[in-house]
């Protein structure tokens, strides 16, 4: 009887099936006989295939049936072969992947790596250079840039040396094109003055260049070796704040003795010496066309003075000389004044801060008194002058009548010398301009200028700043100015007039016609010195048009009473308040910002205010 199939097929039913693998010495790792081998009534089967990454040949499938329900046990067969199949595509996958991702990576690395040693070929110089590259200094291989660091080597990149060269040319377009010129500060150095100074030789236009303070030395200078001789044009050359020393002065003072159009040279700060003073000094013996010689704040001393006080004996063109801020002293002063005996030319001395003394300014007034030509200006402020030395001053002024402008500033002559100058304002009808500014001056000293001014209508600026001629100083000044002088600029900066200063002054405002600059700098006036200045401000007033509060503690009340005059005032002509460093807030700003919008909306005046 024959058997037949049942729905349920015991493992022991199954077909067996036998796995062989035969293969060239290689085995697939993971691969263990437990999970291919399978028995089932003498049935075999051998299944061959992994072609990627493994190499199997001479498998061989071999499976007999011979059990009843071939049909099933066939089903089951090809399920078992496609389970084997299944294992071993998730073992060649992951293996697929990581060699796609490791074979890009593997051809990038390679590719870099020949590029780099390509380029390492062409950039890296060879290291047998000639003995003479390899002693080259680094200055010779210095290249010029603009900007802060000046000297650029050639290993750097050359995009800023482009760049600078580029300004470069614009700035000798400049010199060809316009009649005054100015390059301060732009730091161009030697390198750059040699590329300039080419646009200069020959040229037609420019008359005045500023190239102070770019660091040119005494290398720099020669640039101007045969664009000097050839330029008949410009006539102001300001080289301050190079420090170009004494041999850079030389070699300038060489080739400006073929000048023939310069006219104003400036060489303040330039760390010029005695040895340079002498060279100017042998330069201004045979230049002719020189009026304006700047030499201040140098080094400049007895020596330097002597020579140049030779060279004054000899030149007879030159019409302004400044020494301020050198070391002439007494004897300097003494060198000097012999040079101005002989000097017919001269008509400004500027000697402020050098220490000349009572000693000093007394040489230097016998010298001044002595010559035939007329002195316009004499600046000796800062110079330890006491009432004795300006006793020389004063006489000097009785009898000059070409003096215009006397600088005082900063000495020491006190209510004695006040009052020594005082006497010669009573005979003295030339000077404009008188500054006697910090010299421990007070009420006593102030109230004996003031008394000079009620006969004297030259003076038109007074500056007598940082004296301390409190109320009282002010009273005298003020009783004298309601109805005389001739006073236009009056400068009181911290003079500690207070408020009752300011009150008096105030008063003198509505009756004077003359003061149209006035200065109460730092005099503690307040709220209360501000609201009786706005009182006057409020009257008509047409000769007042800067009016300077700084430093008077003012707060917004009295920022309030001068907004409030400003407009009540429609014939006011204030354009310029200065109420800076005072104690306003945004209210205070506020109301003057008001004031000054409404004159101008209602005069159509600009007034400028600051606070």
């Amino acid at each position: 009887m024959a058997s037949t199939s049942t729905s349920t097929i015991s493992l022991s039913s199954h077909p067996k099936i036998f796995l062989r693998v035969h293969s060239l010495g290689l085995r697939p790792v993971g691969f263990r006989r437990s999970s291919f081998d399978y028995h089932a009534n003498g049935a075999l089967v051998s299944v061959a295939h992994w072609r990627r990454g493994f190499r199997f040949r001479n498998l061989v499938l071999k499976a007999t049936l011979r059990s009843e329900g071939g049909s099933r046990r066939a089903a089951t067969s090809r399920r078992v072969y496609r389970e084997s199949q299944t294992e071993s595509s998730s073992v060649i996958a992951p293996l697929k992947q990581v060699a796609s991702n490791v074979l890009p990576a593997g051809v990038f690395i390679v590719v870099t790596f020949v590029l780099w040693k390509l380029v390492e070929r062409l950039t890296i110089p060879k290291s047998d250079r000639s003995s003479s590259e390899r002693n080259k200094s680094p200055a010779q291989e210095a290249k010029w840039s603009f900007g802060a660091g000046i000297n650029l080597f050639p290993n750097l990149t050359a995009k800023i040396d482009r760049e600078a060269k580029l300004k470069l040319n614009d700035f000798a377009k400049e010199l060809r094109t316009f009649r005054s010129v100015d390059m301060t500060a732009r730091n161009f150095g030697d390198e750059g003055l040699f590329f300039l100074a080419e646009s200069l030789g020959y040229n037609q236009t420019v008359e005045e260049v500023n190239f102070s303070a770019n660091g040119i030395t005494a290398e720099g200078i020669k640039a101007f070796d045969g664009v000097l001789q050839s330029n008949i044009v410009l006539k102001t050359l300001d080289l301050s704040g190079n420090p170009i020393g004494d041999e850079g002065v030389k070699t300038l003072c060489d080739l400006l003795v073929k000048n023939s159009s310069i006219q104003t040279l400036q060489l303040n700060s330039t760390d010029i010496g005695d040895e340079g003073a002498k060279a100017v000094a042998e330069m201004l013996k045979k230049n002719s066309s020189l009026r304006i010689l700047e030499l201040n704040n140098n080094m400049i001393d007895y020596s330097g003075f002597t020579s140049l006080g030779g060279a004054l004996l000899e030149n007879n063109t030159i019409r302004n000389i400044h020494l301020n801020g050198n070391y002439g002293g007494a004897l300097g002063a003494n060198a000097l004044a012999k040079g101005l005996e002989g000097n017919k030319s001269l008509r400004e001395l500027h000697m402020n801060g050098n220490s000349v003394g009572d000693e000093g300014v007394r040489a230097l007034i016998s010298g001044l008194s002595s010559r035939k030509g007329k002195l316009a200006l004499l600046d000796i402020g800062n110079n330890s002058i006491t009432a004795k030395g300006v006793f020389h001053v004063a006489e000097f002024m009785k009898r000059t009548k070409s003096l215009v402008l006397l600088n005082l500033f900063m000495n020491d002559i006190g209510d004695e010398g006040a009052e020594k100058i005082a006497e010669a304002l009573k005979q003295n009808r030339s000077i404009k301009t008188l500054d006697l500014g910090g010299n421990n001056i007070h009420a006593e000293g102030i109230t004996k200028i003031a008394q000079a001014l009620k006969d004297n209508d030259a003076i038109t600026t007074l500056e007598i700043a940082y004296n301390p001629i409190g109320p009282e100083g002010a009273e005298a000044l003020s009783e004298v100015l309601k109805f005389h002088g001739n006073v236009k600029n009056l400068k009181l900066g911290w003079c500690k007039i207070g408020p009752k200063g300011a009150e008096l002054i105030a008063e003198t405002l509505k009756y004077n016609t003359t003061i149209s600059v006035l200065d109460l700098r730092g005099n503690g006036l307040r709220d209360e010195g501000a609201t009786c200045l706005a009182r006057s401000l409020k009257v008509v007033n047409e000769a007042l048009t800067s009016l300077d509060l700084g430093f008077n503690e003012i707060r917004d009340p009295g920022a309030f009473a001068i907004a409030q005059a400003l407009k009540a005032n429609e014939d006011i002509a204030v354009t310029s308040l200065n109420l800076a460093n005072n104690f306003l807030t945004k209210f205070g700003q506020s109301a003057l910002t008001d004031a000054r919008d409404h004159v101008h909306e209602m005069c159509e005046k600009e007034v400028s205010i600051s606070y």
